[in-house]
């Protein structure tokens, strides 16, 4: 996938089949068909699409599903094709969700993740996200720990994208 080959926008309907195999790729415990149905319903949902030339069509390469409430992001799911990661798309697709909340008045973004999941720390991380606090036992599919993340993206210098762009990383972890 060549790295200016990727497209990001607004989740459409035909898009649910490939988020699935995703989802089912990239967590222990995936998320149901109708769960996933209810967060399209659900007012404060909205899911971002990363969608790339794979087969000679355009697929979904990556997703991110967050709740935007006040001035809040809650992120909730960012996951790419496993053949794909660490090529800058979880990256893309969370910079794209957090310029765009930032430019409608979203001041916080916050997150709970996998204490085993490495990858998408240093992901988060690279955004100005840091640890606030543990949320034991919190997935119960394993009894592992859930990790609060966030970041107050006031404290962020105005117009910059967060802390990867400033430093110029490029962390394509998926988390």
């Amino acid at each position: 996938m060549d790295h200016d080959d990727l497209t990001i926008g607004e989740y459409e309907e035909g898009d649910l089949v490939e988020i699935l195999e995703i989802d089912k790729d990239s967590f222990p415990t995936p998320w149901s068909p109708e769960l996933f149905r209810n967060e399209t319903a659900n007012p404060l949902s909205r899911i971002v699409v990363g969608k790339a030339l794979q087969a000679r069509r355009r697929a979904v390469v990556g997703y991110v599903i967050f709740w935007r409430v006040a001035d809040e992001i809650h992120l909730h799911n960012i996951a790419v094709r496993r053949e794909l990661r660490k090529r800058g798309i979880a990256s893309r697709l969370l910079s794209k969700v957090i310029r765009d909340c930032r430019t409608e008045g979203a001041r916080f973004v916050t997150l709970e993740v996998r204490s085993s999941n490495l990858p998408a720390q240093k992901l988060y991380e690279s955004f100005g996200l840091s640890l606030r606090g543990v949320r034991r036992g919190y997935y119960t599919d394993t009894g592992e720990d859930a990790l609060i993340m966030s970041v107050d993206l006031e404290q962020l210098p105005a117009g910059a994208e967060p802390l990867s762009g400033l430093r110029g990383a490029r962390n394509g972890n998926s988390a």
